[in-house]
């Protein structure tokens, strides 16, 4: 049989039409193409678990820091953040943008590929190139250390002479109009900048402030897993005139997850993974976490899984064939993925941010009596109370329900439709239990 590439066999347009599987029922486009594609996997070289070479490729393929040509299903995310750049580049303005998400939703490997789109549009429509600036907050020494990384990457910084804070010859440099019109736009990524939030307040406002000066030729992009700063910090940020533009990653679904990691594998020569394993580490990691790292982590360890076994069974037989089926199949993956989710509820829980805790706390008291579900209203009431008897400043009623949609994401809660949101209904999907035993540490744990 004459091979033919994989990519060619992809149905992405969205008028494919819908295929029947062998129980009768219709597949979506998205995973009709997804399936078409491990099917085409079918016609690589042959797999051979014992060629510590393609072991080692496979690995690689599957590793977090393994940066992809392309940035999938994050399509319309990166687009928005990139014509807010170019916005910003053709009008030569100053402006902030806050990208928020849950961990492992591609929010750090979008920007870089945002920050070389931009360069490269810039060069195309003749405009000065970007100074570029990309700090991960929590390496700083001090929180105000993030002014003098800005400061030392700026060509026209140095020249100032005035105040020694290198937040003051920020505020001069971009107070005064610039002699050249070719003066570069300087694009300010801040990643992680959960740091700021709860280290020094008064940074992170000082830091938006520098694009509402007269002269600021800031892009300023900070990126982070609190969802909740935007509403938290909305009314300050408003009332100092830099409000930013707000971009949510969601949790990435099954059906994404099977296409992110289709399109790590599809570049090998060989096929290392049955498409049915690749299907239940989708399934199973997007109804825990929607974690695109986690479940890379499940699949290089389904492979080390195979790895030991294939090895245990070439000492005792050393001259055996390999056989077809030494491939990561279901029993490998599900091994890897109870290795990886020992306990997933609590394992998620856990690693919320605070406010999203608190909701959850709050869902659990609401729910203990008879009552299945309540509307986000009730809910966000039993949530201030908790906040207010731990001295925690309660989130406003509108990033609360995006918080509640996140967690809808997360299977933690369930939420209806509704026209109003305060009429939305929610209920909960995880054990009471779990909820305690993930959450017994932390003060605001005991009202519930």
């Amino acid at each position: 049989m004459k091979w033919k590439s994989p990519r060619r066999c992809a149905v992405s347009s969205p008028k494919t039409l819908k295929k029947e599987d062998s129980k009768g029922k219709l597949d979506s486009p998205v995973m009709s193409a997804v399936k078409d594609r491990f099917d085409c996997l079918d016609v690589k070289s042959k797999w051979n678990p014992r060629e510590d070479d393609q072991m080692k490729a496979v690995k690689e393929a599957l590793h977090v820091s393994k940066a992809p040509s392309t940035v999938v299903c994050r399509e319309d995310e990166q687009r928005r953040v990139l014509e807010f750049v170019k916005g910003c580049m053709e009008q030569k303005k100053a402006g902030s943008l806050y990208i928020c998400g849950c961990p492992g939703t591609g929010k750090s490997l979008s920007m870089e590929k945002i920050r070389q789109q931009a360069e490269d549009w810039a060069q195309q429509e003749g405009l000065p190139c970007l100074e570029t600036v990309s700090v991960n907050c929590t390496s700083l020494t001090k929180t105000t250390d993030i002014f003098s990384k800005i400061l030392g990457e700026s060509e026209t910084g140095k020249k100032v002479n005035g105040p020694s804070s290198p937040l003051q010859q920020l505020q001069v440099l971009f107070s005064q109009k610039q002699q050249s019109s070719s003066t570069k736009m300087m694009l300010i990524i801040a990643d992680e900048m959960d740091y700021l939030i709860t280290r020094d307040r008064g940074v992170l406002h000082e830091l938006f402030m520098l694009t509402t000066l007269p002269f600021s030729r800031c892009i300023l992009i900070g990126v982070a897993n609190a969802i909740d700063l935007a509403d938290r910090f909305l009314p300050k940020l408003k009332s100092l005139n830099c409000k930013p533009l707000v971009v949510t990653f969601r949790a990435y679904s099954m059906e994404q997850i099977l296409r992110i990691l289709q399109e790590r594998l599809v570049e090998l020569p060989y096929v290392a993974f049955q498409s049915k394993a690749l299907e239940l580490c989708a399934r199973k990691v997007s109804a825990a976490s929607g974690d695109m790292r986690k479940a890379l982590s499940v699949c290089r360890s389904a492979l080390e899984i195979l790895e030991t076994e294939v090895k245990g069974s070439t000492e005792q037989e050393p001259q055996s064939p390999v056989t077809e089926d030494q491939v990561v199949k279901m029993d490998h993956m599900a091994a890897a993925l109870s290795k990886t989710f020992k306990s997933p509820v609590v394992d998620t829980i856990q690693s919320l941010p605070q406010h999203q805790q608190i909701i959850v706390c709050s869902a659990a008291k609401a729910f203990r009596g008879s009552k299945k579900d309540r509307s986000i209203a009730e809910l966000n009431k039993l949530y201030t109370e908790i906040c207010k008897s731990s001295m925690i400043t309660p989130a406003g009623i509108t990033e609360f329900t995006n918080m509640c949609t996140v967690l809808n994401d997360q299977g933690i809660l369930k939420l209806s439709n509704a026209r109003d949101d305060k009429l939305k209904r929610v209920s909960l999907r995880v054990d009471e239990a779990d909820i305690t035993f993930a959450l017994k540490v932390y003060t605001y744990i005991q009202p519930f």
